[in-house]
């Protein structure tokens, strides 16, 4: 399945703008956790600074959300993981609320109350969860319920490579397999889970092969390509879409930051992150794109210049925006 100009555009620009938007929160989440504590002879301070709490960042990983998500409708359901901002951009949840959520604003997706692990947005029917292999079990629900109404709707689940050992994963596969559920299983191998190395705890090589024991069709992307993922996710979408049931689809994808935000990457070997930067998905999607006469310069930097405008935008609009009043602790939330 190949891209239109409009579609490859739209993922090229989608890319740069997840980049730019993961970028900019390294920087800003820093802000009051590093500098003063180092002076003090404290720890790093995770409570400080305008985003509080832990922060998992995706830059590298652009490949996967495009990809995918350049298939989705309106109506279709993302069910993303606890590093969740590639997935949110590319199913389109307004920046401006994203943002505002991860500074514990009012204005934020759920009232500045849920945080960067717990962003629901109901209008783009994406939400995420900080649980490990958390996504598979409500992207099922959301897809029995397509099914049931009788319509065309898919519904996707986004996990790492270390939730393919929760029991989550199993029962999921097994159910929308066994009742041919419209979903879309995502892997997304950056070969750590945590710390720790895929062959340390994964008895396969792919996790794509666990597809066989369930019945339903594997495929493996080895490389952090976003045309190689968007021909294999197109494929399994309409699959789904003809009632044929599920997908297992694993992106081999990297990992340009750490686990979280303050991540030491003591496991990481020396030089590897360097050597996966050497092979950055965006100037290869815009290398493709200019060869296919779709991009120049110009319009590089006019497309740049309105992600900057947008990323930049939506940091000034959390930063501006008010925090909950203490009145409002116990609104919006189970009693």
């Amino acid at each position: 399945m190949t891209a239109n100009p409009e579609r490859l555009l739209w993922m090229y620009e989608k890319m740069i703008e997840i980049r730019e938007y993961e970028e900019t929160m390294a920087r800003v989440y820093l802000e009051g956790k590093l500098p003063p504590a180092i002076q003090k002879g404290l720890a790093f301070d995770i409570g400080s600074g305008p985003v509080p709490g832990e922060m998992h960042l995706a830059a590298g990983q652009e490949p996967v959300a495009v990809g995918v998500c350049a298939h989705l409708h309106d109506h279709d359901t993302v069910v993303g993981t606890h590093r969740p901002h590639h997935f949110a951009i590319a199913k389109g949840v307004p920046l401006n609320a994203m943002t505002a959520e991860m500074f514990g604003k009012d204005t934020g997706l759920g009232h500045g109350k849920g945080g960067h692990m717990h962003l629901f947005d109901p209008a783009h029917k994406f939400s995420c969860s900080g649980i490990i292999g958390a996504s598979l079990p409500p992207a099922c629900g959301a897809a029995l319920a397509h099914k049931k109404r009788g319509n065309d709707w898919v519904a996707v689940a986004f996990f790492g490579d270390g939730a393919t050992n929760q029991g989550a994963f199993h029962e999921s596969l097994n159910l929308a397999a066994l009742w041919r559920l419209p979903v879309l299983f995502v892997c997304e191998d950056n070969k750590y889970a945590i710390s720790v190395e895929k062959s340390e705890s994964t008895s396969v090589a792919w996790n794509a092969d666990r597809a066989a024991a369930y019945g339903m069709p594997g495929v493996l992307v080895d490389h952090n390509d976003a045309l190689a993922v968007y021909e294999a996710a197109g494929a399994a979408i309409e699959r789904a879409r003809r009632g044929e049931g599920p997908t297992l689809l694993e992106v081999r994808t990297d990992r340009y930051l750490g686990h979280f935000q303050g991540d030491p990457e003591v496991y990481r070997p020396k030089g590897e992150v360097e050597e996966l930067r050497r092979h950055d998905p965006i100037p290869a999607l815009g290398e493709h794109l200019r060869r296919q006469g779709l991009l120049d310069d110009a319009a590089d930097q006019a497309l740049r210049a309105r992600v900057s405008a947008r990323v930049a935008e939506a940091y000034d609009y959390a930063r501006r925006s008010p925090y909950p009043k203490p009145e409002d602790a116990l609104r919006h939330v189970f009693h």
